[in-house]
């Protein structure tokens, strides 16, 4: 499917929908004029196919309830080998409402309070609310920012684990903010590193379908099988960042290590006993069977996205730091080159008119820098890129008159 025609099949206004993107800006920035860039979700309706299988179900008038269609794990574990490559197992699925919810479970199920987790920062940030708010002990390790862009730093990932005695690692993969899809190569160093020293890893796989360019993505179980370390890897990831079915409340964790899988249903049965979305599972269910053409009609609009950001700020703000995006559809802009790390409120939200994801929200040590959603249509990215040059150009005149 070509850019177009995605996109006049599919865009939609979401204004007075009660999206929490459009309609609580007033309450998350005090300024409801804002144009949002933030919050992960799209402007982009779901596959004319998905919207045609929940019609029919709902016109049933029914919705006690359900079991998982046989049909679901077939069509999923086709989608993995599709787009992923991936060999999944449906034994290894359990569900859950979403993967935030995922990470508070896996957290308290497979560690105890004071315990140490790792993350590399910057990072989502529901990531630190998890383990802090389940009172276990924060390590953090920075990623390094080169002129190839984001790398893992192993050398400090390895020192933390031997000065600490960290339980548990939390992998973003691909990793938001900063788009990095790592190699297979840089998920079989993290991961022999967790296994010498008896670290359990989690991995939040959720952007993994949202690939770019020439770019591929090895799931974290991929990796595991070869080093015969099945035991030691989760793996949580969900349809609705592919397909925008967030609230439809569909996630999975993977489990693939027979006695973690167990020792989780063991936790469950005491902690967890929560029915799960018909709706979301069938919707999850069409998708993956009939999808492909949709997602492909997506990515071209994120790159598209992508590159008109990076091609505009070049001429005209060469100073804003742009990432490599190689997966997912949310862009880290580093504004340190261009305005100070006190004006990014002033610049980007008061004067600019943009909603945006603030860089600290991230890490302490990302003040300065900024994550914009580009999963919407171009003329807003045009739109928000307009609003930047004007701010630069604002800026520069009244610096001008300063100096003369």
């Amino acid at each position: 499917m070509d850019i177009e025609t995605f996109i006049q099949a599919h865009y939609q206004s979401r204004k007075q929908t009660n999206s929490l993107k459009w309609d609580a800006l007033k309450e998350r920035y005090q300024d409801d004029t804002l144009l949002p860039l933030w919050v992960a979700d799209t402007e982009f309706s779901v596959p004319q196919t998905v919207q045609q299988a929940l019609s029919e179900r709902i016109a049933h008038g029914i919705f006690g309830y359900s079991i998982v269609p046989e049909t679901y794990f077939s069509a999923y574990a086709g989608w993995q080998a599709r787009h992923e490559q991936t060999a999944f197992q449906a034994e290894w699925l359990e569900f859950t409402t979403g993967v935030v919810q995922a990470l508070y479970d896996l957290i308290a199920c497979f560690t105890q309070e004071k315990d140490q987790i790792l993350i590399q920062t910057p990072v989502y940030y529901p990531f630190f609310n998890a383990i802090k708010d389940q009172n276990r002990e924060l390590i953090c390790s920075p990623l390094k920012a080169t002129a190839e862009g984001y790398q893992m730093d192993l050398e400090n990932f390895e020192q933390l684990l031997k000065a600490n005695e960290v339980k548990l690692f939390i992998l973003c993969s691909p990793h938001n903010p900063v788009g990095r899809v790592w190699t297979k190569e840089e998920l079989t160093a993290v991961l022999k590193l967790c296994h010498q020293y008896h670290v359990r890893v989690i991995a939040d796989e959720i952007h993994s379908d949202l690939i770019l360019s020439d770019h591929h993505f090895v799931s974290a179980v991929t990796v595991a099988q070869e080093l015969d370390i099945l035991e030691e890897v989760i793996v949580c990831n969900a349809p609705s960042k592919t397909f925008n079915l967030a609230t439809l409340l569909n996630a999975h964790i993977w489990l693939p290590g027979e006695r973690t899988h167990q020792h989780y249903r063991c936790w469950c049965q005491a902690h967890r006993q929560t029915e799960y979305s018909s709706l979301g599972q069938l919707a999850a269910l069409t998708a993956y069977q009939t999808g492909d053409e949709w997602l492909e009609g997506f990515l071209q609009v994120v790159e598209t996205n992508y590159q008109t950001v990076k091609q505009r700020l070049a001429e005209a703000i060469p100073e804003i730091g742009v990432a490599d995006l190689q997966g997912s559809y949310l862009l880290w802009l580093d504004l340190r080159g261009w305005i100070s790390e006190d004006q990014v409120k002033e610049y980007i939200q008061e004067k600019a008119g943009l909603a945006i994801d603030f860089g600290e929200w991230f890490s302490p040590e990302t003040k300065g820098f900024i994550r914009i959603n580009l999963g919407t249509h171009p003329a807003t990215i045009d739109l928000a890129i307009d609003r930047l040059i004007a701010v630069n150009q604002q800026a520069f005149k009244e610096e001008t008159i300063n100096v003369l």
